[in-house]
């Protein structure tokens, strides 16, 4: 078959990250304040919901995974799940921002909303893991060509990175259309964006359709499955020195960024006192400035590396958040100028740790004989997600014990007390950045430089032309 995929090919496919870029983009920045300022849930049931629905999340992950392996379709293994699951999962997403009203008694309303709230959260995550879980793992398939899979990858960064941007667009037209109308603001958003979630991805499966037939009627004719138990698999990654460095540098990034998401919101209105609109240019500002940086880093690390590149993105984006931490009401300009500072630094988030992904595989295959690729990013999945969702638990459950006052249906929004104040700051300066340094301890670790990865490069090559079956270590 092939290698070369067609321009139109390659938007087609990375057309699939659009929607699940935006419903994962929306979830993080809004759901925990519309929980809590919109629905009326207090902080500790909020967050809660998003410890179940992203533990899932995580949980699924496997689960769905091998569902999709052991397909058996006409259509290839990947395609069908897409296929099927997009509506549903437009349609769980709708009901994620609705208020129903069970009982006209707050309380007993409250434990309702909580159970509903959860179920939805359960079903979102799921229709989300069919849809993305196949779609992630079509990369591999669609072409074994070392290049193209790299510019495979940057159409779907692209779709991915943009689908987040334009969600915050989305939602920032939104609320400007319907000022001081909650309720319905995000009921809009919930039905507009369960529309642009979904149809993407029936674009990617439909442009698509022909490349992925073909290369599954070649896997089948071609390829005899050894599977290995997947106990084992994890043991083998779980052994591998720099794959757990590159965990600690991505957990640690992806942290610090979803867990400010989440209190960015906090943060810009009750503390700095401005409106919905005004976090959603907060946020809007720090993933543009992302996008433009991703490209500039990726040029620089082929002169500095990724380690020396990644430092300076944490510098700066350390930088940021301490003076977000001193930031008073009224320095507006600032808080911008911050959140693009933050933005710098948040683009080596997405780029360096899975950049280092592969070098880690070539070592794997030096000790090992064999590439591994799907353990090694499924655990890089599956730790992301139980990590934000303890995270994001742990956010909910410290502006409950904070003393924070949720809002009230129908009610203005009440004016919260100092030891609510001093924890939002607390959690959008201090704490990010601790975790931010432990990121840079575990890059300055990390063992593979330029030069180690051309002699592991080098000898793999020696051991191909040998024939050798031998595995040293590197």
């Amino acid at each position: 078959m092939n290698q070369r995929l067609s321009f139109w090919e390659k938007l087609s496919y990375g057309a699939g990250d659009l929607g699940p870029a935006m419903a994962a983009n929306l979830m993080v920045v809004f759901q925990l304040i519309f929980f809590t300022n919109v629905a009326g849930l207090n902080p500790g049931l909020a967050g809660t919901v998003l410890l179940v629905g992203k533990v899932w999340d995580a949980v699924n992950d496997p689960l769905i995974g091998v569902l999709s392996d052991r397909t058996r379709n006409s259509w290839g293994r990947r395609l069908p799940w897409m296929f099927w699951g997009a509506i549903p999962f437009g349609v769980s997403f709708f009901f994620l921002w609705w208020v129903p009203q069970f009982t006209p008694d707050p309380e007993q309303n409250q434990w309702f909303l909580f159970w509903y709230y959860v179920l939805v959260a359960i079903a979102v995550n799921t229709f989300y893991t069919i849809v993305n879980l196949p779609y992630t793992a079509l990369t591999a398939e669609l072409t074994q060509d070392y290049d193209e899979r790299t510019s495979l990858n940057s159409f779907r960064f692209g779709f991915s990175i943009g689908g987040s941007i334009l969600s915050l667009i989305l939602a920032l037209v939104i609320f400007q259309l319907l000022p001081n109308q909650p309720l319905q603001q995000y009921g809009v958003l919930g039905g507009v964006g369960a529309v642009l979630i979904t149809l993407p991805l029936y674009w990617c499966v439909g442009g698509i359709y022909p490349r992925a037939v073909r290369a599954e009627r070649t896997r089948r004719e071609t390829t005899q499955e050894t599977p290995i138990p997947l106990w084992e698999q994890v043991q083998i990654a779980l052994r591998n020195r720099p794959f757990l460095f590159v965990i600690g540098i991505y957990l640690c990034s992806w942290l610090a960024v979803q867990n400010t998401v989440a209190i960015i919101p906090y943060f810009v209105k009750n503390w700095m006192g401005l409106t919905d609109q005004a976090f959603t240019q907060v946020v809007l500002a720090v993933q543009v400035t992302a996008l433009i940086m991703l490209f500039v880093w990726a040029k620089l690390s082929e002169s500095l590396g990724k380690k020396q590149v990644y430092g300076l993105g944490m510098v700066a984006w350390i930088g940021a958040q301490t003076g977000l931490f001193f930031l008073q009401p009224g320095q507006t300009v600032l808080m911008f100028v911050l959140a693009v500072v933050a933005g710098v630094g948040v683009a080596t988030a997405y780029l360096i740790p899975w950049s280092m992904i592969p070098d880690v595989i070539e070592v794997d295959e030096l000790q090992t004989g064999q590439r591994r690729e799907g353990i090694f990013y499924a655990l890089m999945v599956f730790l992301q997600k139980i990590g934000l969702a303890v995270g994001l638990f742990l956010v909910g459950q410290a502006l409950e014990v904070s003393g924070f006052i949720k809002t009230v249906a129908g009610q203005p929004e009440p004016l919260q007390p100092p030891s609510a104040l001093w924890t939002i700051r607390l959690m959008i300066g201090p704490l990010p950045t601790l975790v931010l340094v432990l990121g840079l301890v575990f890059a300055y670790f990390y063992p593979i430089t330029r030069e180690k990865h051309a002699e592991i490069l080098l000898r793999l090559a020696e051991r191909k032309a040998m024939g050798s079956a031998e595995s040293p270590e590197p």
